[in-house]
């Protein structure tokens, strides 16, 4: 038995097309992309600007999420999901901007306001 049939025969083949066709062609990207930037000024007009789109754009999808969610987000009510948003900011902001703790403080108000949502319907 061949390695290749070892890996289909375990089930484990959806995870290397996962690698294949998911993970390595965007990681080549990505490597290329930090051996290219070597020597550029992170100040340059150029790369504030896609420093500014990129936040733009993540900005976008989180209020796509928030505004018009779908599957089990959908059944969370929009205060709960603005207020899980308001108290990731809050924690962030008082953590001394630790993203983690921020995105932590977030995930678990907005866990506990489903959980009481969803058990008082």
């Amino acid at each position: 038995m061949s390695g290749l049939e070892a890996i289909v025969g375990a089930g484990l083949a959806p995870y290397l097309a996962l690698i294949l066709f998911g993970f390595l062609p965007s990681e080549v990207w990505r490597v290329l992309g930090v051996v290219l930037s070597r020597g550029l000024d992170e100040n340059s007009e150029i790369l504030v600007f896609v420093r500014a789109v990129a936040t733009t754009l993540l900005a976008a999808v989180v209020a796509k999420l928030l505004v018009f969610p779908t599957g089990a987000l959908a059944l969370v009510p929009l205060a709960a999901r603005l207020g899980a948003v308001a108290f990731g900011l809050a924690a962030f902001w008082l953590t001394r901007r630790s993203l983690v703790l921020g995105v932590l403080a977030g995930e678990v108000f907005l866990i506990a306001a489903a959980t009481i949502a969803l058990d008082g319907s």
